[in-house]
Formats: structure tokens, sequence, C-alpha cells
């Protein structure tokens, strides 16, 4: 069974970086479209950044240039650097696999699988 298990949430102030993990169990990373996601309280879930089977990258305009989606396929890991972090970074973050990217950040539907979310929190 796919199993997904995310890790690196914390608490951090405005402008603080953070990196989250994404451990992967059956499921070849780099074989699939990995994604990370986040859901702010009390809003739906939104895509945040992609890397697709070739290695190619897709962010959310809220976050580009400030996120780095990277995965490590020896270690059967994604990870996302998240710099420059504001309040509105503020949401629990899940990792999730596809199938394929599409050409940009799936959408929740498209997804297969699903961590269990961690939580990051940017506040004075």
């Amino acid at each position: 069974q796919v199993q997904l298990v995310e890790s690196g949430g914390a608490s951090v102030q405005p402008g603080g970086s953070l990196r989250l993990s994404c451990a992967a169990s059956h499921l070849t990373v780099g074989n699939n479209c990995m994604s990370w996601f986040r859901q702010p309280p009390g809003k739906e879930r939104e895509g945040v950044a992609a890397i697709s089977r070739n290695g190619i990258s897709y962010y959310a305009d809220s976050v580009k240039g400030r996120f780095t989606i990277s995965r490590d396929n020896a270690e059967s890991t994604v990870y996302l650097q998240m710099s420059s972090l504001k309040p509105e970074d503020t949401a629990v973050y899940f990792c999730a696999a596809a199938t394929l990217c599409g050409g940009g950040v799936p959408s929740p539907a498209e997804m297969v699988a699903w961590g269990q979310g961690t939580q990051v929190t940017v506040s004075l």
C-alpha cells in the first residue's frame, strides 16, 4: 500500500524558512507527478508545487520565487523548501502523488495518494 509521510512543519516568524519532507513507501517518486498542496484554515485545499516525471517543476503564482520542490529518487523523498515565508502561507501542507502533472500543478481530484499533512504556522 502506498504511503506518504510528511514532516518538517513548524511555527516560524515571517521571513523565515522551512523545509518539508515527504517520504514515500511502495511508490517510486521519479515515476510519478509528486505535488505539494496546502489547506489554510477555513479554506479549500490548493496546489502549491509539483515535479513531473521528467523533473520539470511547477508552482502556484503565490509561491513562485519563494518555494522550491525537489526530489531524491534514491531516498524516495520529495522536498519543499520554503523561504521568505508570509503569514498567508499558514496552512496544513500535504504531499500527494498523481500519474501525470499535465503541464502544471494538478488539481486535488487528480491525486491518487495523499499524506496526512504537516502544520506550518507563520506568525510573529
